[in-house]
């Protein structure tokens, strides 16, 4: 596999008043890095990266002329979307696939992927934020881009799609109720995980700063194809506008961490 960048910024305007962000939107890995030790196959399963994330954020950016930041590297090689000091931020084992060069880890080579990967997305994201507020002299809507499987364990999903959360409500309160006015769509409110998660990349970003966000899981059957993708950003473009016009949705406002 080629050299990857840690990260790419998807142009946009600056003073739109949203932001969206991609946390595990490529299946990349750096050449020295081969495939973990692992059968090029995996990098083709959720475990890698969230299917259908790329599409649907390059998707939603364009239609709504805002700017995007996305991650160039698999998950597999460290996970953006985990604080430093998370046991998760480098997995040993994923949905029962053991990553052979993940373990044993040294600490040199723990930090050299923070350097060179997870740092670098979380400086681009600040960088982006402080540009976006300085356009629009207000704070920008945070958007995180994610999805997720459809059967868990052997369980089936019956969300369509789910807004995760920690404390501030108002963009989740919003996001649920547009959605679920769509008719036929189940949506999770902090389904099928829970939105409070210290140190991942809504907390970091927003909790602490106190911008409005929100983070939206859609099930990764309904975007595997381009046919999906392109009617989920057709669903979620109006729905995105109306809460980019919420002035409650441009305010600075600081809510205590449920994960604290």
């Amino acid at each position: 596999m080629p050299n990857v960048n840690a990260y790419e910024r998807i142009a946009g305007n600056y003073d739109n008043g949203i932001v969206l962000l991609g946390d595990h939107a490529m299946a990349r890995l750096p050449a020295e890095y081969g495939n973990l030790g692992l059968d090029p196959a995996v990098f083709a399963r959720h475990i890698a990266y969230d299917i259908g994330v790329e599409k649907l954020v390059r998707g939603l950016a364009e239609r709504l002329g805002c700017p995007a930041v996305i991650s160039c590297f698999s998950r597999l090689l460290i996970d953006p979307n985990r604080g430093e000091d998370d046991p998760t931020l480098i997995m040993k084992i994923s949905d029962g696939a053991i990553i052979p060069a993940n373990h044993p880890l040294s600490s040199d080579e723990r930090e050299k992927r923070l350097a060179l990967y997870h740092r670098p997305y979380h400086a681009a994201i600040d960088e982006t934020l402080q540009a976006a507020g300085a356009a629009s002299g207000r704070a920008p809507l945070v958007l995180s881009i994610h999805s997720f499987t459809h059967a868990w364990k052997g369980a089936a999903r019956p969300w369509h799609a789910g807004i995760l959360w920690d404390s501030d409500p108002r963009a989740a309160s919003a996001l649920i109720a547009g959605l679920a006015a769509i008719d036929g769509l189940v949506i999770g409110d902090n389904e099928p995980y829970d939105g409070a998660l210290k140190g991942d990349t809504m907390y970091r970003h927003c909790s602490l700063k106190g911008l409005p966000h929100a983070l939206l899981e859609v099930r990764q059957d309904l975007i595997s194809d381009q046919a999906g993708i392109d009617l989920w950003i057709d669903r979620l473009v109006p729905v995105f506008a109306a809460l980019n016009d919420q002035d409650s949705l441009h305010e600075i406002r600081h809510y205590p961490s449920r994960a604290d």
